[in-house]
């Protein structure tokens, strides 16, 4: 297995060889991909070396022949590369089907532990994955869920009024990093910190924030955090983080026979082995953007060069359909925390024919409320639903412009 970072510069020409599917040509036009807040494009190195351990490394675990011992030295250089991601160690990183999975299996484990009348936390602004995974333990285990609203106007959650929700019955704190709905980015560390000083857990949902800021649980001071790999260019699917001492306390669900110590303990029955070693692929393809001694200085360099140039576009995007006669775009401004999505109406036209129309121009852009319904009722658009377009990688100001054009005329 080759473990040496790819030679790679910061060339948005040179990415986008990487990823086939921007050869893609649809209705005499090449394709915008939007969607990847629901899942990006996949570059070459990474279905390469999914394709490389199937081809000539396929095996179970711990059986002690080369293919087996070859998954078991994939599986853990995986594992590290996580620990590099999160800046945690590798019996921290847990692997599962995806993020909804791997947080339902953790609710159903700390909720063991927990009685009748003992409260969480959750928000509005989360996706419910975030939401309804904590809220199955108030018909399981009778507890109480608090929730800590938005504020309408700027898209934010009312921080202020978390200490008021927290008492000696809370348990744990569910809060996303950022939203997939509307782009923003919550202050984390802060809600962790009051989490703790009330003596609870923190759990921070990940997924939309990880492709655009580097996850550094040590400075957030989580005890849990979730993500998945095909929201930032990886196979399907997901990782969590989660304190050692608490992986080895939680009371999950498993089998006698299976490992007892973190984070095998954590993890059920045989993992999707192809995808760990995409997974820890797409993390490499991300370090070999950026320059430094160590991974972590490569992906902290990398996430630098990946947010001033999707940055620069989303205030182009931002600022452009707001011109727009009919169109409103949600959330916080261009000029706030946020992440490289605008999501916008145009007129009072269902999401999901905008999105079709788009599609006539080569345009691949996600629609409806993303499962943060919450978010979307309180926008008072649930039926018709938003159009979310999202920066990636692999986007240029041409296709930026394209987007703005073609929405023009949808709107015209």
């Amino acid at each position: 297995m080759n473990t040496t970072a790819p030679e790679t510069t910061f060339s948005l020409s040179g990415i986008r060889e990487q990823f086939p599917a921007l050869a893609r040509i649809h209705n005499g036009h090449p394709v915008a991909y939007y969607d990847g807040p629901g899942g990006t494009q996949v570059p070459r190195p990474v279905v390469e070396a999914m394709n490389d351990y199937l081809y000539n490394h396929n095996a179970n675990t711990h059986w002690g022949f080369p293919t087996s011992d070859e998954t078991d030295a994939m599986i853990s250089a995986s594992r590290a590369t996580f620990a590099d991601f999160f800046n945690a160690s590798a019996d921290e990183v847990v692997f599962g089907q995806n993020m909804t999975s791997l947080t339902f299996h953790l609710a159903r484990a700390l909720g063991r532990g927990w009685q009748a009348g003992d409260e969480l936390v959750v928000t509005e602004l989360d996706h419910h994955a975030n939401v309804d995974t904590w809220r199955s333990l108030e018909k399981d285990r009778g507890m109480v869920v608090r929730v800590l609203p938005m504020d309408i106007e700027s898209g934010t959650l009312l921080l202020d009024e978390l200490p008021a929700l927290l008492n000696e019955r809370t348990r744990l704190v569910a809060i996303g990093a950022a939203s997939n709905a509307i782009g923003t980015i919550s202050d984390v560390a802060a809600v962790c910190r009051m989490a703790r000083d009330a003596g609870a857990l923190s759990f921070v949902d990940a997924v939309h924030f990880a492709p655009h800021k580097l996850i550094d649980v040590k400075a957030i001071g989580c005890d849990f955090l979730a993500c998945s790999a095909y929201k930032f260019y990886g196979p399907h699917i997901g990782i969590l983080f989660g304190r050692r001492e608490l992986l080895e306390a939680a009371d999950f669900p498993k089998l006698r026979p299976s490992p007892n110590n973190a984070p095998d303990r954590a993890e059920t029955g045989t993992q999707s082995h192809e995808s760990i070693v995409g997974a820890g692929a797409a993390v490499d393809f991300i370090a070999s953007l950026g320059q430094g001694a160590t991974r972590r200085e490569r992906l902290a360099d990398a996430f630098d060069k990946m947010h001033d140039k999707d940055d620069a576009l989303t205030k182009r995007l931002w600022h452009g359909l707001s011109a727009i006669p009919g169109v409103r775009v949600y959330g916080p401004g261009p000029e706030a925390q946020r992440t490289s999505l605008v999501s916008f109406t145009v007129g009072d036209r269902p999401s999901s024919e905008v999105s079709r129309m788009l599609t006539d121009s080569g345009i691949f852009i996600s629609h409806g409320d993303f499962y943060a319904s919450t978010v979307v009722e309180r926008y008072g658009v649930s039926e018709q639903g938003l159009v979310r377009a999202g920066i990636s990688l692999y986007t240029t100001d041409e296709e930026v412009e394209r987007l703005l054009a073609a929405v023009e005329r949808i709107a015209a």
